[in-house]
């Protein structure tokens, strides 16, 4: 499973990516389930955030969902730490 994560706006408005290939990773069956939960709260549409909040696109095997700031849902702010933390 490749997760992709975009990240735009914020103060500065600077764009961050990160992507994360779970295919052989012992975990793989977390990342999958997180990753489900996550899309599943996402829009297919972007989404307007706050003020200097940031955006996000996540792509999980080709399958786009966005997402802003402050209206995350936990998993979708745990999926996008974590692909950020350790994704290339």
């Amino acid at each position: 499973m490749r997760i992709q994560v975009s990240r735009t706006g914020g103060f500065a408005g600077i764009e961050r990516r990160a992507e994360v290939d779970t295919s052989g990773r012992p975990d793989a069956r977390e990342w999958q389930a997180l990753a489900e939960q996550a899309l599943a709260a996402g829009r297919g549409t972007p989404v307007q955030g706050v003020p200097d909040g940031f955006v996000y696109e996540i792509t999980v095997d080709g399958r786009t969902v966005h997402a802003a700031d402050p209206r995350l849902t936990e998993e979708q702010r745990r999926l996008i730490s974590r692909v950020l933390k350790e994704g290339a």
